[in-house]
């Protein structure tokens, strides 16, 4: 069984006026049916507005389903009295660290979610030492979060969602505030988290280059799902992503335009290193 399935899926963003009428009705995702394989990792492609980010936001239920259902590891979202099951199946890291780390020390704060389910006082410490070690963080244990760098904060917060042992994590674009060598670093963490410990990865990106070793890609536009597939699918098709706004991996970009020139390469080229291995069979 999918640990998430979605079918019909919609959601409205409602704004009243001052009498609590219904003043606009936006319509943020629309008749969405979505199905994710269990340790699989999948990235989610689309321009600002797409409704990307309210759709991941239904999986951890942060929102609920205004149309359709979506369902975590079998749990309908929409039951209230199974909120915190489903937090507990689907941990969320957001795009700035510091709006999730509370804690004065790196510990603490991975300790925090642990806490609030209750766990026992050894057996939370253990897990803290487990997240941090599967995140690349155990030696900063004892520091203060302040004096961590983008990268190693959203490490933290990634830790802290580990620590409550989800069996998916949606992460929302969660390097869009980080440098290049932050985004390196977590998403080489994520990537081990699903290779190692068969965590279920759902990650909201506009970093084309972070899809590419994805096991499968959604794009969305205007609130609907409009492509499915492979990286290699889906970044084969760069006039149809262009007109939807969206890149493609600069390798990927460089081999349509020596394409369009003349030049015989294949169209499913995702990596600078399989551009180099695609000009030197050409010679």
């Amino acid at each position: 069984m999918p640990i998430i399935r979605a079918e019909h899926l919609g959601f409205d963003y409602v704004k009243f006026n001052d009498d609590n009428e219904t003043e606009e009705r936006v319509n943020a995702v629309k008749n969405v049916d979505l199905s994710v394989e269990r340790g699989s990792f999948i990235a989610i492609l689309g321009h600002n507005g797409s409704g990307k980010s309210t759709l991941a936001k239904q999986i951890n239920a942060l929102l609920i389903p205004t149309e359709g259902t979506m369902w975590v590891d079998g749990i309908n979202t929409s039951e209230e009295q199974e909120l915190w099951k489903v937090r507990q199946k689907a941990g969320m890291v957001f795009q700035n660290p510091d709006n999730q780390i509370i804690g004065t020390v790196v510990d603490e704060d991975v300790a925090f979610g642990p806490e609030n389910l209750g766990i026992e006082t050894e057996d939370i410490w253990l897990r803290v030492e487990d997240a941090l070690k599967s995140v690349g963080m155990l030696g900063f244990r004892d520091r203060s979060p302040n004096r961590l760098s983008g990268g190693q904060k959203q490490r933290v917060a990634i830790a802290g969602v580990v620590a409550m042992h989800p069996d998916c994590i949606v992460l929302d674009e969660p390097t869009a505030m980080l440098d290049p060598n932050g985004r390196r670093e977590v998403l080489e963490a994520v990537k081990e988290l699903n290779r190692r410990e068969h965590v279920t990865v759902i990650l909201i990106t506009h970093y084309m280059e972070e899809v590419v070793f994805a096991d499968h890609v959604i794009v969305m536009d205007k609130g609907s799902i409009i492509l499915q597939g492979t990286p290699r699918e889906i970044f084969s098709q760069v006039e149809t992503l262009k007109k939807y706004r969206l890149s493609v991996p600069q390798a990927t970009e460089l081999a349509y335009e020596l394409r369009q020139s003349g030049c015989g390469l294949p169209e499913d080229i995702l990596t600078s290193e399989e551009l180099v291995e695609a000009l030197c069979r050409l010679n």
